[in-house]
């Protein structure tokens, strides 16, 4: 068998040789004449056979030698073999794939093939005439085909693959189809003929050799035992025989859930506690039926079936349909009940028929609530309170008793009191233990209709424990106001009126609000119910006309008119009231309209014109203008002797707001200016013409024509006589006053305070004789003032 397969290779390599050789045989000449310079004037054609031979050449791919692949050879009839021919090759490939020998016409290829790159090449060749490179032949065009061999394994294109099958699913389903390539001629031999086998993932999976379908091979596989599988697929060619090439992929295959678990619950008993003051709708636990299915199929619907708390208590799932959630739905009271029973049932809500041999999916459990005591703040009998209370009821009045009790088991006392905010004005006192609403204040309807308190409730025993609750007090209304008139209080009548004309209809207002409605009685009051000029009509209607009773009105006769209008309500007690209407005469037209109810403006003269008017006005603005004449000149002459303009008047004012230092102090005002004259004295009888008037500074300049011997005392007294001489004959300048303001003045110093000004409140005799014990910042003041030596000289 070995040397039939050794035999069969070597015939299978030399055949395509064999085809190569039997290319350069003769197969058709067809030529045609060579082209020469002829003088006939026509051309003479024939037909002469072609003098070289072409066909189709082919070369086996993948090459490995060391020389170029020999390809074939082309040849020509008119080569006589002395080198006059030139064979050239064009084409694809010419030059860089395939070479030509120019003298022999040997092809080589000088590159190595590939099929699944190219196929084949299309080339062109002519044999031309080496010295006049003119052809002998016209060009002829012939394909290099490459023939295919086994280098090229199977692929999996898209490989690695992800495949999802349901679990439980029977023998022979179909998971995924793969297709493997092979870039190989699948028309030439068995080079792409492909097989597929697995290698991996035996015994539950498999795969067709031919169509390469991966299948369940192993039946009711459960998802929850394992999920996922790894399954690697292989695909041979050459039909799956010995020397094949294979290529392999993995196939990732997942199972997919399907519902054939149903719940269970991890608990048969579930203990829970509450305390007894949680809202509706607190959450008091939650439970959870186990499925080991996941998504949709573990989906669960809780219920409570049955137990003594399915009126209290109410169970949802969560948003995940997972959880079952229990809450309080009605309030829960220790006191009444302890505890509960619930029987909570879980099912699934999307149960798969196919698996309903699996049992039933949903299960049942027992859930126990404890409710916790808490300490409740009390408890009213009333959720809240409406009373109704007259205004006129009497201050102590009690309103109403509320009562409140300690809902819990120890019942603890309970103290009443009123919220200030609800009762600002303090309307209401509310009985600390008995819990008896009573009023303190008189009630008035018509300023505070309703009255909202609210009520405290607080245990004696725990005063952070309160309750409260609303008490509506509405003052109901009783007949304590009288009417009165709404307005026009004030009318009119005109000077024409004739007798029984409507001067005014009026009306009344009544804060309080009968059950019946308001009727009002009009009439003149007492005093002026003969009154002769007007009368007034009831109009039963709550209104009334105010009439003329005669004409002939005048405003030189009487300008004004008071009128009493007597008001009464119709409820029990009756009140009344009396209204005063003041009516004024004036000057109507004839469409009465009032023109004038001035009774001083028929008193001017007649004779009064216009241009008198304006004669009038003209005297008295220009007695106006005389008198302001006057104060000005008057104003004028009070102005003092100035020689220059009014801005140039000065004052020198200076200010010391801190004590000197005494002796001590070297910054205060330097006297030794005085000691020192610099300046030479101005003579006093010329006066600066050219300049303003100037106080010159007693430390700035001394006169020395004052200056009298060496004495310091002579100095100083010569340079203020100076000044005070120059002062009084110069008669521009103004008297300029000097300020010295002592605004701290010895505060806190042991001399206390050293001004003149209370000085004169006494009439002892002042004693310096304490000066010499106050140190050395004083000792010029007790040398001034105090008892000096015989030796001392005085100043």
């Amino acid at each position: 068998m070995g040397d039939l397969l050794q035999l069969a290779a070597v015939a299978s390599t030399l055949l395509p040789v064999t085809l190569c050789i039997l290319t350069l045989l003769p197969h058709s000449l067809v030529g045609k004449p060579t082209e020469e310079d002829s003088t006939g004037s026509e051309v003479l054609l024939q037909r002469v056979r072609r003098g070289w031979v072409w066909n189709q050449f082919f070369v086996l791919e993948e090459y490995t030698g060391l020389e170029p692949l020999y390809i074939g050879k082309l040849h020509s009839d008119m080569d006589k073999g002395d080198g006059s021919i030139k064979y050239i090759l064009t084409g694809e490939g010419a030059g860089t794939t395939f070479t030509i020998d120019d003298s022999t016409g040997d092809i080589h290829a000088i590159q190595r093939l590939d099929r699944e790159v190219k196929a084949q090449y299309v080339l062109r060749a002519q044999a031309r005439n080496r010295l006049t490179d003119r052809p002998l032949e016209p060009e002829s065009e012939f394909i290099v085909k490459i023939q295919d061999i086994n280098d090229n394994e199977p692929r999996f294109l898209d490989g690695p693959y992800q495949a999802t099958v349901p679990e439980m699913s029977k023998t022979g389903t179909s998971v995924i189809q793969l297709t493997a390539t092979d870039a190989d001629d699948p028309t030439y031999g068995n080079s792409a003929r492909v097989v597929y086998s697995i290698l991996e993932g035996q015994p539950y999976f498999s795969v067709d050799a031919k169509t390469g379908v991966v299948r369940v091979s192993l039946a009711d596989m459960d998802r929850e035992t394992r999920e996922n599988y790894t399954v690697v697929i292989q695909a041979k060619d050459m039909g799956g025989q010995l020397g094949g090439l294979a290529g392999t992929t993995t196939v990732n295959i997942t199972l997919s859930d399907v519902n054939d678990n149903p719940p269970t619950f991890d608990q048969r008993l579930y203990q829970m506690s509450v305390p007894e003051s949680v809202p509706v709708g607190s959450v008091v636990g939650r439970i959870w039926a186990k499925d080991r299915d996941t998504g949709v199929n573990a989906e669960m619907k809780y219920s409570i079936i049955d137990g003594d708390g399915r009126d209290t208590f109410d169970i949802s799932t969560d948003p995940n349909n997972l959880f079952g959630i229990i809450t309080v739905k009605r309030p829960l009271n220790f006191e009444n009940k302890p505890s509960y029973t619930l029987k909570v049932e879980g099912a699934n809500i999307h149960p798969d028929p196919a698996f309903r041999q699996h049992g039933p999916f949903k299960d049942v459990t027992i859930v126990h609530v404890s409710v916790e005591d808490v300490d409740e703040p009390p408890l009213f009998d009333l959720p809240a309170y409406y009373i109704e209370l007259p205004e006129d009821a009497e201050i102590g009045t009690v309103v109403k008793t509320v009562s409140a009790r300690d809902p819990d088991a120890a019942n603890n006392t309970v103290r009443y009191s009123i919220e200030r905010s609800s009762d600002p004005d303090k309307y209401f006192y509310i009985e600390i233990t008995s819990g008896s609403l009573m009023t303190v204040r008189s009630l008035d309807r018509e300023e505070i209709g309703w009255h909202n308190i609210t009520v405290l409730a607080m245990e004696m025993n725990n005063p952070t424990q309160i309750a409260s609750v609303s008490v509506a007090v509405k003052v109901l209304d009783v007949n304590d106001n009288p009417p009165s008139l709404t307005h026009y209080l004030e009318v009119y009548v005109c000077d024409s009126a004739k007798a029984g004309q409507l001067i005014q209809t009026v009306t009344a207002v009544d804060p309080d609000e009968p059950l019946g409605g308001q009727h009002f009685y009009y009439s003149l009051a007492p005093e002026a119910a003969n009154n002769p000029n007007f009368t007034l009509r009831d109009n039963q209607d709550n209104t009334a006309w105010i009439l003329t009773r005669r004409g002939g009105w005048s405003q030189q006769d009487q300008t004004v008119f008071y009128l009493p209008i007597f008001i009464s309500d119709s409820e029990q007690p009756v009140q009344t009231s009396t209204s005063t209407m003041t009516i004024r005469v004036c000057s109507c037209d004839q469409e009465g309209n009032i023109m004038s109810c001035n009774a001083e403006a028929y008193s001017l003269p007649a004779s009064l014109s216009r241009g008198a008017l304006i004669a009038i006005l003209a005297c008295i603005f220009i007695l106006l203008v005389m008198i302001l004449l006057m104060l000005s000149l008057r104003s004028h002459r009070k102005k003092p002797y100035l020689c220059d303009e009014e801005e140039n008047v000065h004052e020198n004012i200076v200010r010391y707001d801190d004590e000197g230092g005494g002796e001590e102090d070297t910054e205060a005002f330097d006297i030794a200016a005085m000691w020192n004259p610099r300046e030479t004295h101005h003579h006093l009888g010329k006066m600066r013409q050219d300049m303003l008037p100037e106080i010159e500074s007693l430390s700035r300049y001394v006169p020395q024509a004052y200056v009298v011997g060496g004495g310091g005392d002579s100095n100083v007294h010569g340079y203020v006589l100076a000044k005070l001489l120059e002062a009084d004959m110069d008669p521009c300048a103004p008297p300029y006053d000097s300020l010295q303001t002592y605004a701290y003045e010895g505060e806190g110093s042991v001399a206390e305070s050293l001004s003149s000004l209370q000085s004169g409140t006494s009439n002892a005799d002042h004693e310096y004789d304490y000066l010499n014990e106050w140190g050395p910042r004083f000792k010029k003041l007790a040398e001034m003032y105090g008892v000096l030596d015989t030796n001392s000289p005085v100043w």
